[in-house]
């Protein structure tokens, strides 16, 4: 399956709080600064497929704000629930911009999130 780098934002511009959400080719992302990094993980609980970025950032880790299951922002791996683990994307800084590398090939629908 083949990738592609996307520009999300330059890190002066990123928020304070320190989380992004994002829709990037197709894929609604949620970014993360923490303690260890900036992570990006699919902005998609996998319990009832909330949106994560409504959750709180803490320790590492996101907490699902509909039912509280926790996943580490570092590689998505659920730590909170027994839940099936977050798709994670690469990210890198490259000249005080913020990228995120996606599938080019459209999320399917148990990784795309319930919005309403």
């Amino acid at each position: 399956m083949t990738q592609t780098w996307h520009t999300l934002v330059s890190e002066a511009e990123f928020p304070a709080e320190g989380k992004l959400a994002a829709k990037i080719g197709g894929w609604h992302v949620l970014v993360a600064k923490t303690e260890d990094g900036t992570f990006a993980v699919n902005d998609r609980c996998t319990h009832q497929a909330a949106l994560l970025s409504g959750g709180r950032v803490r320790r590492g880790a996101v907490m699902c704000p509909l039912h509280g299951a926790r996943f580490e922002m570092d590689g998505g791996k659920c730590i909170g629930g027994a839940y099936k683990d977050l798709r994670s994307f690469p990210v890198r800084i490259e000249d005080g911009v913020i990228e995120v590398c996606v599938p080019d090939a459209a999320p399917g629908m148990d990784e795309l999130p319930v919005t309403l």
